[in-house]
């Protein structure tokens, strides 16, 4: 039996007062094995340098995927402590990476939605910079913090190359910070991704306002929301391997007609699963930091690169990136070995 009329009905619209959030789905099954020994204190600098460098319009979803009582308490803690954590999403599977992070994507509001990974430390300056990048080229949907001079050669960058080739300016630029992408060579076990060369320089795309690298990685990005409009409708089947990351994040992206890009300095660190001393230095200096997280007082609204324009790009993609890349990269400047 039913009395009355629901109230919300008669305020049914939902207004908030944030337009960033950042989803981190977290799996630490438990704190025995050697992978997972110092999880939980990787996760905790994760958390805490992102509450150190966000501003006061960011909200934050959490996600247990099936999580281990220490670790699923602290984020019980984290999620009852802290206004900005909003929501802790509990789940007695793993879901996998992209379902936990689309539980949370596809049911929010905010326009700008950043994925992490739980071993990520987020440092001063992250998500004004990147934020910057995407209000001064619409075009950008998906920047990463953290930038890396290999990933012009990423597949689903075909609107992106096709903006720097005729709608801005596509170049090599000095590396302004070559220390951070060793430190994120070393923090997933390998020892020769970058050559002195791409230490040195990296591809940018550069317009009338801002630069930014072409390209980046997906363990830490923030994105435009209707980027996720064109993600696959199937629940992804796949926890964590298979390209599943590529088909829910980079190629919804690209085929969006947006950019893919990532801020001229290392603003982020992969920790990866071994806590290290220089781990607590930096956040330490993270939290003696006179830094100020301001919020934008306006988005630009989203400017996407037409359907033609995406098709052109995939076709200079392979020509330039993939067949001719010596000769286009000694046009653009690079006579050295890249």
């Amino acid at each position: 039996m039913r009395i009355g009329i629901n109230p919300e009905k008669e305020k049914s619209d939902i207004n908030i007062d944030s337009y960033h959030r950042v989803v981190i789905p977290v799996y630490i099954p438990n704190l025995k094995e050697e992978y997972f020994k110092d999880g939980l204190k990787i996760l905790k600098i994760c958390i805490e340098s992102l509450l150190l460098t966000i501003h006061n319009k960011t909200k934050i979803s959490l996600i247990n995927n099936n999580c281990c009582k220490e670790v699923s308490d602290f984020l019980e803690s984290t999620y009852n402590l802290n206004e900005n954590v909003d929501q802790l999403l509990h789940s007695k599977l793993n879901l996998g990476k992209v379902n936990a992070l689309y539980s949370s994507i596809k049911s929010n509001l905010e326009p700008l939605i950043t994925i992490s990974d739980a071993d990520v430390m987020f440092l001063p300056n992250w998500q004004s910079e990147v934020e910057n990048i995407i209000n001064t080229i619409p075009q950008a949907g998906m920047v990463s913090p953290v930038p890396s001079s290999k990933a012009y050669s990423s597949r689903y960058l075909y609107s992106s190359l096709f903006y720097g080739l005729f709608k801005a300016k596509l170049k090599f630029s000095n590396v302004v910070n070559p220390e951070g992408m060793l430190n994120f060579q070393k923090s997933i076990g390998r020892d020769s991704m970058y050559n002195e060369n791409h230490l040195e320089k990296y591809l940018t795309i550069e317009n009338s306002k801002t630069k930014a690298v072409l390209g980046c990685g997906h363990f830490v990005a923030t994105m435009r929301s209707d980027v996720f409009k064109f993600s696959p409708i199937e629940v992804c089947k796949h926890k964590i391997v298979s390209g599943s990351e590529t088909q829910y994040i980079d190629k919804p992206n690209d085929r969006a007609g947006f950019l893919r890009l990532a801020t001229l300095d290392n603003l982020a660190y992969h920790l990866g699963n071994k806590l290290e001393d220089w781990m607590l230095i930096d956040l330490e200096k993270t939290k003696s930091s006179n830094h100020i997280n301001l919020a934008l007082d306006t988005l630009s609204k989203p400017k996407p690169i037409s359907k033609i324009g995406y098709f052109m790009g995939k076709i200079f993609h392979e020509l330039l990136i993939r067949r001719f890349k010596k000769l286009f990269f000694k046009y653009k400047g690079m006579t050295k070995e890249y």
